[in-house]
């Protein structure tokens, strides 16, 4: 089988060094502006350690990967095409973009950088997949997260570029670069600010029973009892009252995370060029931890040997993994 490349969150550059230190083929990591998906306080790069990062990845044989991946409003584009165009010059592998405008402008200016089309373009038909690769030259799409193996098998065949899984980490149930959820509460969009529950609007609240309350903005997303580990609000992942329904409960998705450990031999055998493993917000202890544990698990399928497995779950939210879609399509 092809040895596939293991593209690793790189959410400062101290969490880069240690993915490339760790094993990682390729990190992906973004500016400290609205132009990548990932856009929070103390994350990120200027574009002097973009530069560092660029130099000390290449030097050990690792790649860095662009994301330019979240989509630009009226009036704010010259920030997506100084993104690109910094990328360009520090020498980036490749730019993850999903607004056509950004691939446009792209693959017009810099027509020898690779161009991987972001989850966040939601592509998941060969028809999609194909137009991109036409009018842009893209060279990989990511994958949504709602795909059987078979159908990332069939997808595959029918694609003149490459593809990229999720492997490890947020499951992502949301329809990929369609959420507006957050927009309503905040006034800030993942898709077009590069925010989900932005920190600055986060409060975690003591209640007089000892409970406490996650809340974003003037809305509770959760109240965890007095020996809960309260989660990080998102407005997906809260609990809430609904009609019908007398007991608090997960009305969009439950906190758990993806682990495809098990389907690494099926995914590579189905033809997948890479794997990604999700984490720009988390830390460096995780990075090194999940990086060489899927190091070690895809070098052992390739040597043909079964690969030695890690506990991995108490890195999961909520301490519970899935294989999601991937496994087997099942909704509630």
């Amino acid at each position: 089988m092809k040895r596939p490349e293991l593209v690793c969150p790189a959410g400062t550059p101290a969490a880069l060094r240690t993915a490339v230190d760790a094993g990682a083929d390729a990190v992906y990591c973004g500016f400290q502006n609205a132009t990548n998906a990932r856009n929070f306080p103390g994350l990120n790069f200027t574009p002097a350690e973009m530069e560092q990062g660029v130099a000390y990845a290449h030097a050990r044989g690792a790649k860095v990967l662009l994301a330019v991946n979240s989509f630009p409003t009226a009036g704010r584009f010259d920030l997506w095409r100084e993104a690109v165009d910094a990328g360009a010059r520090f020498g980036v592998d490749a730019l993850i973009v999903a607004d056509i405008g950004v691939a446009a402008y792209a693959a017009e200016a810099h027509p020898d950088l690779r161009l991987h089309l972001s989850v966040q373009a939601a592509a998941s038909s060969p028809e999609a997949i194909r137009y991109y690769v036409r009018e842009f030259g893209v060279r990989r799409v990511v994958l949504p997260r709602i795909l059987t193996v078979s159908e990332i098998k069939d997808v595959k065949k029918e694609i003149p570029c490459e593809i990229e899984t999720f492997i490890f980490g947020n499951h992502g149930l949301m329809v990929e670069g369609r959420c507006s959820l957050t927009n309503y509460v905040t006034g800030l969009s993942t898709n077009m600010d590069g925010v989900c529950s932005p920190a600055a609007q986060v409060h975690y609240d003591k209640e007089a029973d000892g409970s406490v309350a996650t809340r974003l903005g003037d809305f509770t997303i959760d109240r965890f009892g007095a020996g809960e580990q309260a989660g990080y609000p998102t407005i997906c992942k809260g609990r809430y009252h609904a009609a019908g329904r007398e007991d608090a409960y997960y009305a969009f998705e439950e906190p758990i995370s993806l682990n495809l450990a098990t389907l690494l031999p099926q995914l590579m055998a189905a033809g997948v060029e890479a794997f990604k493993i999700e984490g720009r917000q988390r830390s460096r202890a995780y990075v090194r931890q999940v990086v060489g544990a899927f190091r070690g698990a895809v070098d052992q399928v390739l040597a043909g040997e079964d690969p030695e497995l890690a506990d991995l779950v108490a890195l999961t939210e909520g301490q519970k993994q899935t294989q999601g879609a991937a496994g087997s399509k099942k909704w509630r």
